[in-house]
């Protein structure tokens, strides 16, 4: 198999959300290593869901973050690697099987299940995002990386895609655009936060990485060192903060603010003793407030956030991959930094339950180490994976696959490879 070239030189992300929009901006070296050399990250303005609903202010956003990134990097972006939450991401493996008549398997047998796949795999009403070889198999013999030079009867691939809807992708798109930016690559957030926080035996044994954002949370499985489930759910930590907004006639911002500082999705037995200071909604800075205990403020959070959870259970269990992905869960994001986020998963979902923090990039303030930056952290990977030298041997594992078109990406990879 070929060798693909490293990838080196600048490299940037642009982690697009509902609450925030992040971008690093970072060199890669050719033995694949990142240095962080510039972090910029706004307010985000104009998406709901992951979704775009303003373009105007979208770009405004956007452009704030890159432009500060920049800034303190002292380079000019072109392009940017970007993540996928709006769309409503989900994924299907498609296994495709052709015969090869007991002869030594060549590129044509390649392509010839490569027009089945097209046949087999093509959707027209939604867009791809990923197309991953999860693996070959030979006459039943799984787990082959190259096929070619082998004999057998029957030759097969499983592709596993991820595909959303177009709208959100194409207005996505758009906004970077008007801020003259190209698009490189599109990850969606779970995959990228769980190559940015994920160990190798994880990858392996089977975890289930959950990127809790402020309007979506999303999830991704991964086994056997393929990513080879993801789907989205349409709730995340902004529905908190307004259950909060709601439940306390309080303003969004005091909210957001109690949230961070007080809340906890788990009652303590002091918390009916310590009182907040609530301000009201429509009342002066100096006007009326109420005294409530924070045990309600408590009550407020853990419903939104057991539901949460239990969406995730209730979808990983649609999908077949609760037990499949094994016992391991791994939350990324902003709103896993609640306080007692972890140990209300490990309740609900029955599984032994990390924070993870991006790995692996020298040069990241620990402002911006947490699990809020795991997917701009994991864009970066994703671009580095994409090129380094044992990509080739290593692509059904973590690239998506180059190229343009539905399944013509799967047919570049492999045309590149083999």
């Amino acid at each position: 198999m070929s060798k693909v070239k490293p990838r080196h030189g600048i490299i940037a992300a642009l982690d697009v959300g509902t609450t925030k929009v992040a971008c690093f901006i970072a060199r890669a070296t050719d033995d694949g290593t990142l240095r962080v050399l510039g972090i910029g990250h706004q307010l985000s303005r104009g998406l709901r869901n992951g979704a775009v609903v303003d373009m105007e202010e979208a770009e405004t956003s956007i452009r704030a973050a890159v432009d500060a990134a920049e800034q303190m990097a002292e380079e000019r972006l072109r392009e940017v690697v970007v993540n996928v939450s709006g769309g409503q991401p989900a994924s299907t493996n498609v296994t495709v099987e052709v015969s090869v008549n007991g002869h030594e398997i060549g590129e044509q047998d390649i392509r010839r299940m490569l027009d089945v796949a097209r046949h087999h795999g093509q959707d027209d009403e939604r867009d791809l995002v990923h197309s991953i070889p999860v693996g070959f198999t030979v006459d039943g013999n799984e787990g082959i990386r190259d096929p070619r030079g082998m004999f057998g009867e029957k030759l097969a691939v499983t592709i596993h895609a991820v595909t959303a809807n177009p709208g959100p992708l194409r207005n996505l798109s758009t906004v970077i655009n008007r801020c003259h930016l190209d698009i490189e690559a599109r990850v969606v957030s779970a995959y990228a936060s769980g190559l940015a926080c994920l160990v190798d035996d994880e990858l392996d044994l089977g975890v289930t990485c959950i990127d809790m954002g402020g309007g979506t949370t999303t999830i991704a499985v991964f086994q056997g060192g393929h990513l080879v489930h993801t789907d989205t759910i349409p709730v995340g930590g902004k529905h908190v903060t307004n259950d909060i907004a709601r439940g306390l006639s309080t303003p969004l911002v005091h909210a957001e603010r109690m949230k961070t500082l007080y809340g906890n999705a788990l009652p303590s037995p002091s918390d009916d003793r310590e009182h907040l200071k609530v301000p009201l909604v429509g009342e002066d800075e100096d006007g009326a407030t109420n005294q409530v205990p924070r045990s309600m403020l408590v009550q407020i959070i853990q419903p939104r956030l057991e539901e949460t959870f239990e969406l995730v259970r209730s979808h990983l269990q649609a999908g077949g991959f609760d037990k499949l992905a094994g016992r391991r869960v791994v939350l990324t994001g902003g709103a896993a930094q609640l306080q007692g986020v972890r140990d209300l998963a490990a309740m609900v979902l029955d599984k032994q339950v990390r924070l993870g923090r991006p790995v692996g990039l020298h040069g990241l303030p620990e402002a911006a180490g947490g699990p809020a930056f795991a997917t701009c952290a994991g864009l970066l990977r994703h671009a580095v994976l994409h090129h380094s030298p044992d990509t080739a041997a290593k692509a059904s594992r973590t690239a998506t696959l180059p190229g343009g078109g539905r399944f013509g990406r799967v047919a570049n990879w492999l045309r590149h490879n083999f």
